[in-house]
């Protein structure tokens, strides 16, 4: 991967809704070589797929929070078993394995304070291989789907 695939990638995490063409002039290459780069960092995975961003408040998810997870047992079948039912809870919008103690963090969103309650006790603390559950809520965004940077 050289400079200009990286600009191509920072110019898609600004604005995923560019057209070749318009992309092309952002990065000042022709639109043909700028189309065949764009479909070898898609091949390749350096681009994984395309979304629109969405305001969970204008959605009604106005309440989130921070869970740390702190597993019973760590063996290849609980974590395995732990990450399945974590990634089929909706409401579960990022997971990600720590070194360390907590061994999870889950970020949550839920439209309230009772909602995200009943998700707590009837979903979260159910999760396979869960000894302890420990929770933060989240104030304010300062910094959210900053692009990676080059």
């Amino acid at each position: 991967m050289d400079a200009l695939d990286r600009k191509i990638l920072t110019e898609l995490q600004l604005d995923g809704r560019l057209t070749v063409t318009e992309l092309a002039a952002r990065v000042k290459l022709s639109v043909s070589p700028c189309h065949r780069r764009l479909r070898d960092l898609e091949r390749e995975g350096a681009i994984r797929g395309y979304r629109a961003m969405v305001d969970p408040a204008a959605v009604g998810l106005n309440f989130e929070a921070l869970v740390f997870v702190t597993m019973r047992l760590e063996d290849a079948d609980t974590v395995s078993a732990f990450e399945e039912a974590v990634a089929a809870v909706p409401h579960v919008l990022q997971a990600q394995r720590l070194f360390g103690d907590p061994d999870y963090l889950l970020r949550v969103a839920a439209t309230d304070l009772t909602a995200f309650q009943q998700l707590y006790d009837q979903q979260l603390a159910r999760l396979p291989g869960v000894q302890r559950l420990n929770s933060t809520l989240v104030m304010k965004h300062i910094v959210d789907d900053r692009p990676l940077p080059e």
